[in-house]
């Protein structure tokens, strides 16, 4: 199966990711934050918009659904969890569904941590994983409602996943998230390695993302944490990081 996944840059460092299913057409907007710079993407890739996923209820992850599902006729879904707080779902998804996308699956999968409600998306065909605020590139959400133990359990179950996927996160935050790693393994060699091209594609202002899981297992320290603990000790460690 043939799953187009393109990252869509809005707000000041916030990515939507733009999925289409090759077999069928059928199209999806990840975390679709902004609208008006979603719907010109979306009209120069033919104008078709079937789905609006979310992973979690920040506005910075879904303040342009509103409008984006008036303009197109689009499906919202999102976690049972948090529709509370999210814009009105047409599908209610919990761990363990699959959110089908024409030909192409995702298995949803709870990744608390940064909010109660945040999912993921993993589309195994496509080696693709939509992960919000859960997984960055070198780094990972801030624990703004979920606990360290949720979120060391949430960053275990994407490490699991084959190394070939592609990490689709929800931000920018590349350098910054580099400039700390580099703080807690100075000597790591992916780490490094990579840092020279993150730098290169900001340079000629590309996206760092996606990454793949054999880099993020590689060289983010955050995926190395031994126990809870000490992912809670790095976690601290990046927030008071300047």
């Amino acid at each position: 199966m043939s799953l187009t996944v393109l990252p869509i840059p809005i707000l000041s460092d916030n990515y939507a990711w733009f999925l289409r299913d090759e077999a069928t057409g059928m199209t999806a907007v990840v975390d679709a934050a902004e609208a008006e710079p979603i719907a010109a993407f979306i009209e120069a890739q033919g104008g078709r918009l079937d789905w609006l996923p979310i992973t979690h209820h920040h506005g910075d992850h879904i303040a342009g659904i509103p409008a984006l599902a008036a303009r197109y006729g689009a499906k919202v879904a999102g976690h049972a969890a948090d529709a509370h707080r999210l814009p009105p779902l047409d599908l209610v998804l919990r761990e363990g569904d699959v959110f089908a996308l024409g030909e192409s699956r995702a298995a949803v999968i709870d990744t608390p941590g940064h909010t109660r409600g945040h999912i993921s998306f993993h589309f195994a065909d496509g080696a693709t994983l939509l992960c919000g605020d859960t997984l960055f590139a070198i780094g990972c959400g801030r624990l703004l409602e979920g606990s360290a133990e949720e979120m060391f359990a949430s960053l275990a179950k994407l490490a699991a996943l084959p190394d070939e996927t592609r990490v689709c996160c929800g931000h920018e935050y590349t350098l910054s998230n580099i400039r700390y790693a580099l703080t807690v393994e100075p000597d790591n060699a992916a780490l490094r390695a990579f840092a020279a091209e993150a730098e290169t594609l900001r340079d000629a202002g590309r996206p760092t993302i996606p990454t793949t899981l054999g880099l993020e297992k590689a060289a983010n320290p955050f995926l190395h944490a031994r126990d809870a603990a000490h992912f809670a000790a790095l976690r601290t460690g990046k927030d008071n990081f300047r």
